[in-house]
């Protein structure tokens, strides 16, 4: 979900940035900050490779759980809370200032990790100290790239208020008024009783938000997308045989299904004849959004021919 939530925060910063009249690179470079800005919270993830370190094993499927159990730990807690990305948003956007506003900045910042240290645990303390490093790394690459204060303060706005929005069809549901005990969503979206159609509907979700971000960044550059996309992106409707050979994918075991068909989309926008010369913008461009067309055919695919066995299977049961 991390690439989601990077492409929407790029999306939205970046159109409105080019909506507001800024120059095509420049409202591109705030929507990067933005993107970067909104991966942020994801950084309480760091949590999980202490888990690793301590797992005492090297079989994959115990490190496979291992992760997940001590990630989860601190997954989509304070990070993940509109009110704490509120107040770190602003912390960070002051920090790009160059006068008090940039002390501000930062004894807002310095003011959260002491307050979570006094009145919380060392491993939320840990993860807050994190989670402001991280946003401070990226408020000053932003600023040394060239995004001037008040865009990076937007940025950082866009980037960590919109990532919760990106985690509410998989796993727990985020803790978006932490720390108040008040829960907005107690548990994640549902978009289908059917778990394989929920992950299915997941995905989609993240695609899309990969095409909007195509589109704007197309969008801005005055740049049409339809002749960015080769023919041969239909040949992601072969993933449909998947359905044959895979086990369904659902939330709790998605890996197979996700690498698979992005493989797809790697192999149908790459191979060509001659062989792609990436150092082409025009050429990267049109691999880029071959290769998104053809995990969207496949993906489509694969949801029909399921729905089909599936019923099928039902329908020989009644």
């Amino acid at each position: 979900m991390m690439v989601g939530h990077a492409a929407l925060a790029f999306a939205i910063a970046a159109w409105v940035s080019h909506r507001y009249g800024f120059a095509t690179e420049r409202a591109l470079l705030v929507g990067a900050a933005a993107g970067a800005f909104a991966v942020v919270p994801d950084i309480d993830m760091g949590y999980a490779l202490v888990g690793l370190a301590t797992a005492g094993t090297v079989d994959p499927s115990v490190l496979q759980e291992t992760f997940w159990d001590s990630g989860l730990t601190v997954h989509r807690g304070m990070t993940h809370s509109l009110v704490v990305a509120g107040v770190a948003g602003v912390g960070f956007g002051l920090l790009a200032y160059r006068d008090s506003r940039r002390l501000a900045g930062l004894g807002l910042l310095t003011g959260m990790v002491v307050a979570t240290g006094a009145f919380l645990g060392v491993l939320e303390t840990g993860v807050m100290a994190s989670f402001v490093l991280a946003g401070v790394v990226v408020a000053i690459g932003a600023r040394r790239a060239g995004v001037e204060p008040e865009s990076v303060l937007a940025a950082a706005l866009v980037g960590v208020l919109s990532h919760p929005f990106g985690d509410l069809f998989t796993g727990t549901a985020p803790k978006l008024l932490y720390p108040f005990d008040v829960r907005l969503l107690p548990t994640r979206v549902t978009l289908s009783a059917d778990p394989t159609l929920h992950l299915l509907g997941a995905f989609a979700t993240e695609l899309a938000t990969v095409w909007l971000a195509f589109a704007v960044y197309m969008a801005v550059r005055g740049r049409p997308l339809r002749g960015h996309v080769h023919r041969r992106a239909v040949l992601g409707a072969g993933y449909a045989a998947a359905v044959l050979a895979f086990p369904p994918p659902t939330l709790s075991v998605s890996y197979h299904f996700v690498f698979s068909v992005l493989a797809v989309g790697v192999v149908c926008g790459s191979v060509d004849v001659p062989t792609p010369d990436l150092r082409c913008p025009e050429t990267r461009r049109t691999v880029l959004l071959t290769s998104l067309t053809a995990i969207t055919v496949a993906l489509v695919a694969y949801a029909a021919a399921y729905l089909i066995v599936t019923y099928r299977a039902v329908g020989q049961t009644v």
